[in-house]
């Protein structure tokens, strides 16, 4: 069954501070306590994100596309030990004053149905620390 998930915040990290970090692709086991490796192969569009989680399985990214005049960041999880037969992913910055952002993450995800609730409260509560982790490393 195909479900959009969002989590959107507000940060005290200026857009483009956030937008370069986003866009350099990796970093994400420095926001994510679930992660607790991340590791790129290639380098743009293309790119492979590898990300081991804290148990020990592996999830891998491609990346999709890299808008800097958006700042918008898109990826297809190619390899996810969660029962999803697609995931794709958005995240976006946005201005609003000189030292904040809003940084808003979205999942297109076809999850099993046996599954769905459980795995999207937990995706959910994922992107949540994510967010907030990557405002405190870049603070």
């Amino acid at each position: 069954m195909l479900e959009t998930l969002n989590v959107t915040k507000s940060i005290s990290v200026a857009s483009e501070k956030a937008w370069q970090a986003i866009a350099s692709i990796g970093g994400l086991d420095r926001w994510f306590p679930i992660i607790s490796d991340c590791r790129v192969e290639g380098a743009g569009v293309g790119a492979i994100r590898i990300l081991t989680l804290t148990d020990g399985a592996e999830m891998r990214d491609r990346v999709l596309e890299i808008d800097p005049a958006a700042k918008r960041f898109r990826y297809e999880r190619t390899h996810s030990p969660f029962p999803v037969s697609k995931y794709l992913g958005t995240v976006e910055v946005k201005d609003k004053t000189g030292s904040e952002s809003e940084l808003s993450w979205t999942l297109q995800i076809d999850v099993a149905e046996e599954a769905r609730e459980q795995l999207v409260l937990l995706l959910k509560q994922a992107l949540s620390d994510g967010i907030s982790g990557l405002e405190k490393d870049l603070r």
